[in-house]
C-alpha cells in the first residue's frame, strides 16, 4: 500500500499523557503504531482535509475505510488496563448491545470497530427517551457468564466491594475524614452487603460500568426520534451501541451510577433530590433492574469516587460526588452547591 498521510494527534490527548515518562513514550510509538494498523488491516485513513482524528480519555479514533470500503473506526489506545479488556467484552457481545469488533491487535493496543455516529449519543435524548434507549442496551449487554475463555479476564463486583470495605476507612482517615462518618458507614453497609450477595447469586452478568450517556452511540442508519428508543428498548440490536466498555462479572444493577452522576442540570431545580431517585427507579426498571440495589451500589461508587477526588484536589469532582452519594443515602448534606451548579464529569 501506499505511505499514508501523517495523522495528527488531537491536542487533547497529547497533553494528557505528556506528563508521563509513560504517557510520553506512547505518544512518540503512536504514529508507527497507527501505521502499523493501517497497513495490517488494509486501511485508508478517511479524514476530511485539515481534521483530527477523534479522541477519548485514553485513546486515538481515526475513522477509516476498509479494502472493500465500508466505513470504520480505528482505535488505538494507552496500553491500560480497561483498555486491554475492552476487545475481550466487545467479543462476547459479538455486536449485541455494543459496538461491533471487526479486528483486534493486543501487542499494539488497538481495534477495527464498526463506526458508530459519534454526533448522535444518549445525551441529545430526551431523560425519558434516553431511558428506554439505555435500558434495552442493559438487556442486550447482560450476557451470563459462560464457558468462553474470555470470561477468566474479568474482575468481580463483589471482590471490588469486599476491597472497598478494606479501603475506604483507611482513606477516609488518611484524607482528614472529608466528609461525615454517616456517609462513610452508609457506603460500607452496601459493600458489606452487596459484596456478600453478589459472591452467592445466581443473576451474575457481564456489566459495562461505564455506561453514562455519551458512551451510547446512535448506529447510522438509526432513525433520530422515538423509533429508535422503542426499537433499543425492545431488546433488538438496531439503533445504538454502547462504546468503551469498562467490564466487570456482577449485578448489573452496579451500570446504573453514572446515570446519576452525569446530567445534573437536567433535574428539577425546585426538588433536584426528589429527582435524582426518580432517575435512579426510571432507568432501573427500563432495564428491568432493582431500583433499590441500583441506589445501594451507587451510594459505595461515589463514596468511592468522592474519596478519589480529596486525594486529587478535585474540590468541584468532590462536591459533586458528596451531593449525589449523600442524596442517595436520604440526607443530602449541607452547605454543598445546588445540583446545578455542581459541574459534569470531565468540566
Amino acid at each position: 500500500m501506499l505511505p499514508h498521510p501523517l495523522i495528527p494527534i488531537p491536542a487533547g490527548l497529547a497533553a494528557r499523557y505528556s506528563g508521563s515518562s509513560a504517557g510520553r513514550s506512547w505518544l512518540s510509538l503512536l504514529p508507527d503504531l497507527v501505521e502499523r494498523c493501517l497497513d495490517q488491516w488494509r486501511l485508508t485513513p478517511d479524514l476530511a482535509p485539515g481534521s483530527v482524528p477523534w479522541h477519548g480519555h485514553g485513546a486515538i479514533v481515526i475513522p477509516v475505510r476498509r479494502e472493500n470500503g465500508s466505513a470504520a473506526v480505528l482505535k488505538v489506545a494507552f496500553p491500560h488496563d480497561e483498555a486491554k479488556l475492552e476487545r475481550h467484552a466487545l467479543a462476547l457481545w459479538g455486536g449485541r448491545g455494543a459496538v461491533s469488533l471487526l479486528a483486534a491487535d493486543a501487542e499494539a493496543c488497538s481495534m477495527l470497530l464498526e463506526r458508530l455516529d459519534a454526533g448522535r449519543s444518549a445525551a441529545e435524548l430526551p431523560l425519558d427517551e434516553a431511558a428506554h434507549v439505555w435500558g434495552g442496551t442493559v438487556r442486550q449487554l447482560g450476557l451470563v457468564p459462560d464457558h468462553r475463555s474470555e470470561w477468566r479476564k474479568f474482575g468481580h463486583i463483589a471482590a471490588r466491594a469486599e476491597q472497598w470495605s478494606d479501603d475506604f476507612p483507611a482513606e477516609w482517615e488518611q484524607l482528614g475524614r472529608p466528609f461525615p462518618r454517616w456517609l462513610l458507614e452508609a457506603a460500607l453497609e452496601v459493600c458489606q452487603t452487596r459484596g456478600a450477595v453478589g459472591r452467592r447469586s445466581a443473576h451474575d452478568v457481564l456489566v459495562h460500568t461505564d455506561l453514562h450517556f455519551l458512551n451510547i452511540l446512535a448506529r447510522p442508519a438509526a432513525p433520530v426520534e422515538g423509533a429508535a428508543a422503542a426499537e433499543a428498548g425492545g431488546g433488538t440490536a438496531g439503533g445504538y451501541a454502547a462504546i468503551d466498555p469498562q467490564p466487570m462479572i456482577g449485578e448489573p444493577e452496579f451500570a446504573v451510577a453514572p446515570l446519576l452522576w452525569n446530567r445534573l442540570r437536567d433535574l428539577p431545580a425546585d426538588q433536584p433530590d426528589k429527582g435524582l431517585l426518580r432517575r435512579c427507579r426510571s432507568f432501573s426498571t427500563a432495564a428491568g433492574l432493582d431500583p433499590e440495589v441500583s441506589r445501594q451500589w451507587a451510594i459505595a461508587r461515589e463514596v468511592d469516587n468522592a474519596l478519589w477526588s480529596a486525594a486529587h484536589g478535585k474540590s468541584g469532582d468532590l462536591a459533586r460526588s458528596l451531593w449525589v452519594a449523600s442524596t442517595l443515602a436520604g440526607r443530602t448534606l449541607e452547605g454543598l452547591p445546588h445540583a446545578h451548579a455542581l459541574p459534569e464529569p470531565g468540566e
